[in-house]
Order: structure tokens, then sequence, then C-alpha cells
């Protein structure tokens, strides 16, 4: 690799290597041709003392590209395992190493890891590679949630490498750089369950728990408290992909982390016209990860993670599936609970209960029946625009409307009060699919100027624009024939 003089590199770590050698393969990314810096996120470079990267975009280029390694990085691909559509398999960092772990200014420490950085003992015949558009997705879908408040990934560069990887067709390839508060996975403790020793599922855990939830250390069963935590992490973020009409598309265990963050963005899209049995992906033929499925499949991944822990929960394995079960059971109550007062939000009314679910049914009803716009349907209701649809003038929908009033009244809640409280809980603007695929087409062709107009605005995703129609964001003709790929 060539000699180069790079801006200072805040100290770098290598801690999940302290973990058994089976946890990981020491590996370097492959170089690659010509690689050039495509987007850089300056202010997610500012948190980690990387300022000053921005003025050097050769060396951006070449590090993060990982062609070159600057002194102390001692690069590693994970190993892990998962539930892939319900069907358990080994996998691992097929296109992915990671560069090390960084503190934020905060002192908080995070991955960095390169995407499409080429093979690994993990990529089972796959190139190791990643094409552009994938990563754009990525960085637009990450960077998107993280500033609608929601738990993420984030991108901090997009490196073309100078070299075309075959998909279906010959593509542009792309490395992408992703900062993660960790990359452990469901699927890590399923790889340590059946392939490791009780030692080394025992060593995960202790690492897991430093990591991340460091206040459970002095409790008496760290097992049981580690999994009640990560419930709680998970059931606030599947709350949340919920109400922004968020659709993940590959909710393997793989791809649940344990940190409670939303992490890989192929087949994911946000709904347009309502449908709660939407499904963007074109791998899901059956609807396992339609847009309804998604609350109980993050009970089914993590009965997988309790399944893995078993062995440390209790030494009866009768009492440690008794005493998992009971947690599960918690997790439906809490999910639930949580899922329940968000809808209340939506239409604002705080603390909702499940005895007053049907005024939040007949409106997803109104809504599915009529394929009224998710977003927009909301900020119609709070009086942010004047729809110039039709749906808006039907009597169903001036009915459900007037019912609503009239509860809000009842519950002594004023217009404004409400407003307030959907302002706070509906965003106005989302990635829109349609708009998202015209950004990644003129990215293809050269220009990333609408990928810079959807980055920017995305930053104020509840920012309302006064007069404006939000109906021109819609897509002509909908969503129905609307499917996102995995770019692997």
């Amino acid at each position: 690799m060539p000699s180069i003089k790079f801006p200072s590199l805040p100290n770098t770590q290598s801690t999940y290597t302290s973990l058994p050698d089976s946890f990981f393969q020491k590996i370097k990314p492959t170089p690659v041709r010509d690689p050039k810096l495509l987007l850089w996120n300056e202010e997610l470079a500012e948190e980690f003392g990387l300022g000053s990267w921005i003025d050097d975009k050769f060396a951006i280029a070449q590090v993060f590209s990982g062609n070159s390694l600057p002194e102390g990085l001692d690069p590693f691909a994970q190993a892990y395992a998962g539930h892939q559509f319900g069907h358990f398999t080994m996998l691992g960092d097929g296109r992915a190493t990671m560069m090390g772990e960084f503190n934020d200014r905060n002192g908080r420490l995070f991955d960095f890891q390169w995407k499409g950085s080429g093979r690994t003992k993990y990529s089972r015949g796959g190139d190791g590679r990643a094409n552009l558009g994938a990563m754009l997705r990525e960085y637009l879908i990450s960077e998107s949630l993280f500033y609608l408040g929601i738990p993420t990934t984030r991108s901090l560069a997009v490196v073309t490498t100078g070299e075309n990887v075959l998909r279906e067709e010959i593509q542009t390839g792309a490395v992408l750089t992703r900062v993660a508060s960790s990359h452990i996975r469901v699927g890590t403790f399923e790889y340590a369950y059946h392939f490791s020793s009780e030692q080394e599922i025992l060593a995960l855990l202790e690492y897991s728990v430093t990591r991340h939830y460091p206040e459970l250390k002095q409790n008496e069963n760290l097992a049981l408290s580690f999994l009640e935590a990560v419930m709680k992490k998970q059931a606030k973020l599947l709350v949340h992909w919920m109400r922004v009409g968020f659709v993940h598309g590959v909710m393997n265990t793989d791809n649940t982390s344990i940190s409670g963050e939303s992490i890989d963005f192929g087949p994911c899209a946000f709904l347009n016209g309502y449908s709660s049995r939407r499904v963007f992906s074109s791998i899901d033929q059956n609807g396992r990860y339609a847009f309804s499925n998604q609350l109980g499949i993050i009970h089914w991944n993590l009965s997988c993670l309790a399944n893995a822990l078993l062995p440390l929960i209790h030494k009866d394995t009768n009492k440690a599936i008794e005493q998992a079960k009971g947690l599960l059971a918690n997790f439906e109550d809490w999910l639930q609970e949580s899922y329940i007062q968000m809808l209340g939000e939506k239409i604002g009314i705080p603390n909702l209960k499940e005895k007053d679910l049907p005024i939040v049914q007949k409106l997803f009803q109104w809504m599915q029946d009529h394929q009224a716009d998710f977003t927009n349907t909301f900020l119609v209701l709070e009086g942010a625009y004047h729809p110039k649809e039709e749906i808006y003038q039907s009597p169903n929908w001036k009915n459900w409307y007037d019912e609503w009033k009239r509860e809000i009244q009842l519950r002594g809640i004023s217009e404004t009060e409400a407003q307030i409280l959907m302002q706070k809980t509906n965003p106005a603007w989302i990635p829109r699919n349609h708009l998202l695929e015209n950004a990644l087409m003129n990215a293809r062709e050269g220009s990333l100027s609408l990928v810079n107009i959807l980055l920017q605005r995305h930053k104020n995703p509840y920012a309302r624009k006064l007069g404006y129609d939000y109906s021109t964001e819609l897509p002509i003709g909908g969503d129905a024939n609307y499917q996102t790929f995995c770019g692997t």
C-alpha cells in the first residue's frame, strides 16, 4: 500500500478482538483500483474529531476505501449466524471489514466498518463488493432515520472504487463506511450458541453488557437482565418504525442489533398509500416482513435470542425456558402498550389505552380502503395543509373527523394541544420511494444534486412548510408495483 501522510486519526481500539478467535477473522480490506470520495458526512465526522479530514479528499478516499491503513488499525471481519426468512444459516461479514472502534466527543464507543471492502472467509462465494446504488441508499435511509429521531447506524463516507461489480447488470463499485454503536446482533448470539462453548457464549454476553448495558453488571442473573434490556430497546425501535411507516424488508435475526439500532438497509422503504400488508422486498414472496408483521417478527427474533441465552439463564433448562417465556410475555405487553400510546400521539391524544383503540382502528381501516397516504393523512388531520384529494371530501372521512373532534373535546384536549403533539410525532418529510429512486438514478448518471437535496431537507423532517401542497410529494400511480433489492 502507498505511503501517505494522513491527517491525525483519533485513537482506535479493537476491544471486540478480546473475544475468542472464533468470533472474527483478522483480515485487511482488498485494495481497489481508483478510489474517489463521493460523500463525506461532515457533521458526523466532527463528532469523532475527523473534521480536518475534509481538506484532504485524497486521504479520505484512500483510507475509507480500505486502500491505505493508518497506523493503529487492525481490521477484522465478524462471524455471526442468523435466521433468514425463518431458516437458520451460518453467515458473517461477507463483504464488510471492521476498521476499528472510535470514541465520539462524549466518550461513547462506536464501530467504523467498511461495507464493500472485499472477500472474507464468510463470503460464501460472493465477490465481497458493493454497488454504488446500494451504498447511497444506505447513506440516505440511515441519515434520514437519524434525523427522524430513530435509533440507527449512520453513514460517514461513500467512496467509488474505480471498478465495476456484476449484479443483474454491470454497476459502479463503492465502499460505504458505516458507524454503529456496535455490530453485535441477535445472530451473533445464535452463532455462539450453535458453534461455540458455553464459556464463549458467556464471554460474548459479558462483552456485550460491558459495551452496551454496563448498569446490569451487578445483577444476579446477567443473561436474563440482558435479554430484558435488549427487548426494551427493540420495543422502542419497532414502535418508531411503525410511527413513520418504515418497512425494513429483511428483519432476519442477523439484522436485529442488540443495541436497538436500525441496521442494514437493502429492501427497505417507506409507506406511501397505506396498506397493512405492504411488502417492498423483491425476495419476500410470502409477506413475512410486511409492514403489519414487523411487531410480531421482532417477538420471534427475540425468542431466538432468548433461546441462545438459555444455558446462561439457568442450569436447569426447564427453569431457563420458563424464565425466558415470562420475559417474552412481558415483552408483548411492553410492545403493545408503547404501540397504542404512539398511535394516540399520532392523532393528538396522549395516554391512549387499549379500550380506546376503536377510533384509531376506524382511521386505519379508512386509510386502507382508500389507499390514503400514510404521512399526509396525519398532516391533513393536523391542519398542516388543505388537501385536494377527493378522499378527504368523502362522508366517511368527515364522519371520522367529527368523531375525533368529539373525542378530544371529551378529554379536555384543545385542537392546539392536539396539533402540538401531532407535530412532534408525525413527520412532514420522509424519503419518498420514487424521489429516492430518482436521486439514485441521477447519481448513477454522474450527478449527486438530487441526493444532496434529499439529504438536506431530511435534516428537518418535522418542519412544516406553510402553504405547501404536500400532495405533490406523492408518486403517480402509488407504490403498488414498487420493489427494492438487497444489493448484494
